[in-house]
This record gives C-alpha cells, sequence and structure tokens, in this order.
C-alpha cells in the first residue's frame, strides 16, 4: 500500500523546478545576432534579486558536505510563480527572501522579459527557460493566476488527476525529461504526490554550448587533486593557455571561461590555499562577485581545470524556512490570490540537478517539485598567469548580457558524483 502524508487541514502545493545545462564541441552554424535582444531594466534587475537569492540559498546548502550543484534562476522563477498566489505575510516573507522590491507587476514582467532574454539565444548554442503548472482536474484556480503565469512566464495550466500518482508523476516527469534533455527524468516518485495535492509548479531550463576555446584533450592527464591541506586523490586536469578575463585577490583568483557567443561564461573562483573554501564561501555575495567580475583584465593565462561531475538531490523546504519563508509551508499559508476554494500551503520543495564539464564544454541539469574580446597578447618574455584548479572551487555559469547566474555550485571532489 503507497504510504502517504496526512494534511488533515490545508490542500497542498508542490513546487518543482527542473535545470540543464550543456556544451558540445559543434555549434550549429547560425552566427546569433545579439542586436536581435533588448536588455530591459526589469530583466536586470530580476537577475540581481535573483543573484542575491541564490547567494542567500547556497548559504544554506553549502553546510551540507560534499559537491553542489544547483540553478538559482531556475528555484526563482517556480518560487515567482508561487508568489504570484500569495497574500498577506506569507507574500511579505518571500518579498523578503527572494529579495522583491518593486511592484508585483514589474516582478512579472521583469521575470517574462529576462525568460525571453534567455529563450533568444540563436543557434550557436542551445539555452531555454520553460514552466508549466499541474492542477488537479477540474479545481478552480483564479482565472487572474492562471492568466499571469501564462502571460509572464509561459506556463500553461495542465490538468491531472492526482488520485492517480503512478500517472500524474509519470506525467510531469516526462514533460520535465523533455524540456532537459532526458537528463533530469525522474524528478517526482508517486509517493510525493499526496492525497491533498492540488497543484505542482514545474520550471526547467536547458542550456548547451561548446567552450569558445576548447580543451585540447591530448593535453588533459591526470594529476594530484588536493581535497584539503593534507588528503589528496588523483583526476584529469584538462590544459590549455589562453586569454581569458582575470581578476585576484589575496586570497582567490578568478577566471572567466567564455562558451560560444561570448554570451555566456563560467566563472571559476579558486581559492589559492588548498583548505581556502570555506572561507570564500562565507564571505561570497551577489555584490562582491560584481565587483570581482568588473575588475577582470584580460590576461594570458595558463589553466588547469578538472574534468567532472556533479549530480545533485536538493529537497529545498527546510533552506527557505532558514531564510525566513516559514509561513508559506504552516497551516497559516495565504495563497488565496490561486484559488478561494479552500486553502493551500506548500509542503514540498524539490530540486535535482545534474552538470558535466569535459574538453568540449559543460553540461548541466536540475530539477526542483538558469565577453571579452581577446587582448593582444602581451610580449613573449611575460610569463602567462598560472590557474591551477587542483583543489576545491565555486563555480557558476551566468548569462553575460542581464547578469543572471543560471547555475551555481562548488567542486570538492572530481570523483564525487
Amino acid at each position: 500500500m503507497r504510504q502517504t502524508v496526512s494534511l488533515p487541514l490545508r490542500s497542498a502545493l508542490v513546487v518543482v523546478v527542473a535545470v540543464l545545462g550543456a556544451c558540445t564541441a559543434e555549434p550549429p552554424p547560425r552566427v546569433f545576432d545579439a542586436a536581435e535582444i533588448t536588455v530591459t531594466e526589469e530583466a536586470r534587475k530580476v537577475a540581481i534579486q535573483s543573484n542575491e537569492f541564490a547567494f542567500d540559498l547556497y548559504g544554506q546548502l553549502r553546510q551540507k558536505d560534499g559537491n553542489l550543484f544547483f540553478s538559482p534562476a531556475s528555484v526563482s522563477a517556480a518560487l515567482a510563480m508561487t508568489y504570484a498566489g500569495a497574500g498577506g505575510q506569507t507574500k511579505e516573507e518571500m518579498t523578503q527572501v527572494l529579495h522583491l522590491d518593486a511592484p508585483d507587476e514589474q516582478v512579472h514582467q521583469g521575470v517574462g522579459e529576462l525568460v525571453h532574454i534567455l529563450n533568444s539565444n540563436g543557434e550557436r548554442y542551445q539555452l531555454r527557460m520553460a514552466s508549466r503548472l499541474w492542477g488537479l482536474e477540474g479545481y478552480p484556480f483564479r482565472p487572474e493566476f492562471v492568466k499571469l503565469t501564462r502571460d509572464e512566464y509561459g506556463a500553461g495550466l495542465a490538468q491531472v488527476n492526482f488520485n492517480r500518482p503512478d500517472k500524474a508523476a509519470r506525467t510531469i516527469n516526462d514533460w520535465i525529461g523533455k524540456q532537459t534533455e532526458g537528463k533530469i527524468g525522474q524528478l517526482i516518485s508517486p509517493n510525493m504526490i499526496e492525497p491533498l495535492t492540488r497543484l505542482v509548479l514545474t520550471n526547467a531550463i536547458y542550456f548547451k554550448a561548446a567552450w569558445q576555446d576548447e580543451f585540447w584533450k591530448r593535453a588533459t592527464e591526470d594529476a594530484p587533486f588536493h581535497l584539503s591541506g593534507e588528503e589528496q586523490t588523483d583526476a584529469p586536469l584538462m590544459r590549455q593557455l589562453e586569454h581569458f578575463s582575470y581578476a585576484e585577490t589575496d586570497d582567490a583568483q578568478l577566471l572567466e571561461l567564455p562558451y560560444v557567443g561570448n554570451h555566456l561564461s563560467m566563472a571559476v573562483l579558486l581559492p589559492k590555499q588548498a583548505d581556502g573554501l570555506a572561507g570564500l564561501e562565507e564571505t561570497m555575495t551577489a555584490e562582491k562577485l560584481d565587483r570581482w567580475l568588473a575588475d577582470g583584465k584580460p590576461r594570458r593565462v595558463e589553466v588547469f581545470l578538472p574534468r567532472f561531475k556533479i549530480t545533485s538531490q536538493l529537497p529545498l523546504k527546510d533552506a527557505l524556512k532558514a531564510l525566513g519563508m516559514t509561513r508559506a509551508f504552516s497551516e497559516d499559508a495565504d495563497f488565496s490570490g490561486m484559488t478561494s476554494f479552500e486553502d493551500l500551503k506548500l509542503y514540498a520543495v524539490i530540486h535535482a540537478a545534474f552538470v558535466n564539464v569535459d574538453e568540449e564544454g559543460t553540461e548541466a541539469a536540475a530539477a526542483t517539485a538558469v565577453m571579452m574580446d581577446a587582448a593582444a597578447e602581451p610580449p613573449s618574455e611575460d610569463p602567462p598567469v598560472v590557474f591551477r584548479a587542483d583543489h576545491p572551487f565555486l563555480f557558476l555559469i551566468r548569462d553575460n548580457r542581464t547578469g543572471a547566474i543560471l547555475f551555481l555550485g562548488r567542486l570538492t571532489n572530481p570523483k564525487s558524483p
């Protein structure tokens, strides 16, 4: 018999976000014309808010040992859809946690414009974000909520029968799998669907591109990767010598590796000490990252970067409650903007993620129930900067047009999943 959790007073919402990013060595031929895209102030503001939330959420998730990877852009978009139906103190708490400081209309318009920008990338690489609502068959959702999420988020409402949890879970998982090219396929299990489940909000992001400058596969060699000040393991270190945007402080180095088209890049934040990651995590904020990226200058850099994969399954309920979003999960939740038929509350926010970094590029995925020209080469007598990522580091993938952090994580062990 299928076990369920009793929810006697409130019907239930599940928030799900699906995310995938990828890089290949063979980008399609058409060159994207950046002039086709206008980045609005509303989209930039939403990106800033999402980035602030990203490091707040990272601060909670980093307490767990090991590798970490997730998509703050996707989580933000899914929670913004949920925010659209919130009221009272529930809405006030979500406003604070998500760093929303604009009228509702501007918030949702900004998210919609950011999604449009991310989805308008031509054929040099692939980047798309999609959303969908999965509601109980025949359930009376407010028309204005359905219209807002459809118009601004592109989230159509699909009706499912949650009384048949196997079929409902399969339907939702099939959609997530399609949006993430099969990288995230089994996010929701039938046991996650409760008797009082009324709505599941989903968001998926997919990214696929090649490095602007690929690593030469024959240069990759196994070398020590220092897990801490004393422990180490062997890992395949990729290598190349090229011009990149580079900055450093007394304690760390920052390197930007652009993807083809220069619209997106991976930023690697490397402590100078093998055991320095905790200190870097402790002090890193969205504002500090922006300043650091702005300080980057074109330098000739000899890069050593491990080839790695990370998979993660992250229940976010406790992290969101720790950030101050408590009422949404309680019997006092107010989601009256979604329906007047009965009271609703959140009972789960689920996130899964995947990333693969190799010589050709990066592949990344996640789910929950996201520019530089080479400068003239310096004189040959100037030695290149050495960026040797042979110990734990922080990394992120960002949209350079808006500044939005699509993926955020850390690598502590290249051999761990």
